[in-house]
């Protein structure tokens, strides 16, 4: 009778380690409505619809930039973009919000210049596939580790950059020029 109440209590005790670590790998919401760990910077206009977070732009720009800033991390999120909108998530931001200033991961399929379409790193990676995004529910996945940062649309790879510019930085997303942009479920999961 020891014995199995001794394995019962084991089996809880790594159990509780087990979905404690499950949780704590889930990661951190970024840009949630009634948190602190954002701010806004620009003229776009930010609001929360039913969990959706929605950026309208009328010749403006906006960004939501988080208060903290990270180093090596994975970035999951959605994203639906209307067919006018020029939006993006920036990463490893060191001072400005800017293509310059950061790793710029573009979201924008009608972008004049193809090789800052969606899924590029504005000024430095051309985007390994064309994945059309517009009108519709879409998918981040973004990883920055050492020197390197990858992105995927829709499970799809489009960037694999290996470059030594930005270390570490906040992380924005941009409502810019007109129309609108809206994000869910924006997590941030830190990697060692």
């Amino acid at each position: 009778m020891k014995t199995t109440i001794s394995l019962i209590l084991v089996a809880a005790f790594f159990s509780a380690c087990s979905n404690s670590s499950n949780d704590k790998s889930e990661g951190i919401i970024l840009f949630a409505e009634d948190s602190d760990n954002w701010s806004v910077e620009g003229d776009a206009d930010w609001n929360f619809e039913n969990g959706e977070l929605v950026g309208v732009g009328d010749s403006t720009a906006g960004f939501l930039v988080s208060t903290a800033a990270y180093k090596d991390f994975e970035l999951n999120l959605e994203f639906k973009p209307d067919s006018t909108i020029n939006s993006g998530v920036f990463v490893r931001c060191e001072a400005a919000i800017s293509a310059g200033d950061c790793y710029e991961i573009n979201i924008w399929d009608l972008h004049p210049n193809q090789d800052y379409r969606t899924g590029a790193v504005v000024i430095l990676a051309v985007p390994l596939a064309q994945v059309q995004s517009l009108n519709k529910w879409n998918t981040y996945k973004i990883t920055c580790k050492g020197n390197r940062t990858q992105a995927w649309v829709n499970g799809v790879q489009t960037v694999d950059l290996v470059n030594d510019l930005h270390a570490g930085g906040t992380i924005a997303l941009q409502a810019n020029g007109v129309g609108e942009m809206r994000f869910r479920n924006v997590a941030l999961k830190e990697l060692e």
